[in-house]
């Protein structure tokens, strides 16, 4: 897309089979990225720190709280790099790289949605399950797992193992941050949070009320370090939201996975699926 130019709204072929970029009505440069349905990213090319998905708000609300200064940070899961842009923009001078396994979705986010302007952040067309048992020890600030395929998330990367790698590559008051999509009972989110307490002495989890009671279907946002997180900061600042959010922390995400079993590789498990309802499909 040359300097000047709007991106251009359409369906267009990616490996996950299609992708459709709309545009916000309510912004002049605000575009929603969906796949196979699924409402995948919201980018706004004027301004990267505005968050439009609620879960997006809230995981910029952890970022936004973490240690001053530049972040090295790391995400499984590109689609429109929104998380990625945000940080650039907010922690200038950050070192990032994104792990998206769609080439495809890739070349069309490059030539819509630019990349450009933001230094030192790189997309990786790669499988971030495998990239990141090479990243070496203690090298990042920030983990981010924010992988769907449509409305599913990989279950492999759900799992111990590739949590545990997750906590080694991270330093000692660094943050993973986990977006996991749930309904009727939280199963799945439950033993999700039992893998992450598994692997962190100190963790928590943001999530609107309704979601957390088993209401309806949404997202759901799990946070682990070695350090302790700010959980009160955290507390006030989701419940103040136009769209209140609630935060567990240590103990009480405790008794919210008690009786169940962290996930491990090969286990035959599906992550959850909305129901077609959620995004109005049939």
């Amino acid at each position: 897309m040359k300097r000047g130019e709007k991106p251009s709204p359409g369906r267009y072929p990616i490996g996950q089979g299609e992708a459709e970029l709309l545009r916000d009505p309510d912004r002049d440069n605000g575009w929603v990225i969906n796949v196979q349905g699924v409402p995948q990213s919201y980018v706004d090319l004027d301004d990267p720190t505005h968050l439009a998905f609620e879960y997006m708000r809230l995981l910029g609300d952890v970022v936004d709280r973490l240690k001053d200064g530049p972040l090295d940070a790391v995400h499984i899961g590109g689609a429109g790099c929104t998380l990625a842009r945000y940080v650039a923009a907010t922690r200038p001078g950050s070192r990032q790289v994104v792990y998206e396994l769609d080439g495809r979705l890739v070349e069309l986010v490059r030539e819509h949605l630019p990349l450009k302007q933001f230094q030192n952040l790189k997309i990786r067309v790669a499988d971030g399950g495998k990239g990141v048992p090479g990243m070496p020890d203690a090298s990042d600030d920030l983990l981010v797992l924010d992988a769907f395929s449509g409305a599913e998330m990989p279950v492999a990367l759900a799992s111990a193992e590739f949590t545990a790698q997750a906590a080694r590559v991270l330093r000692d008051d660094g943050v993973y941050l986990a977006n996991v999509a749930d309904g009727n009972g939280l199963g799945f989110a439950r033993r999700l949070a039992a893998t992450v307490a598994e692997a962190f002495p100190h963790t928590l989890l943001l999530g609107d009320p309704g979601v957390l009671r088993g209401r309806r279907f949404g997202n759901l946002i799990l946070a682990g370090s070695r350090a302790p997180l700010p959980v009160s900061e955290l507390t006030r600042v989701s419940a103040g939201r136009p769209l209140p959010a609630r935060c567990l922390d240590t103990e009480e995400l405790a008794r919210f996975s008690a009786g169940h079993r962290p996930i491990r590789d090969g286990e035959p498990i599906a992550a959850p699926v909305p129901p077609p309802a959620v995004f109005g499909r049939s």
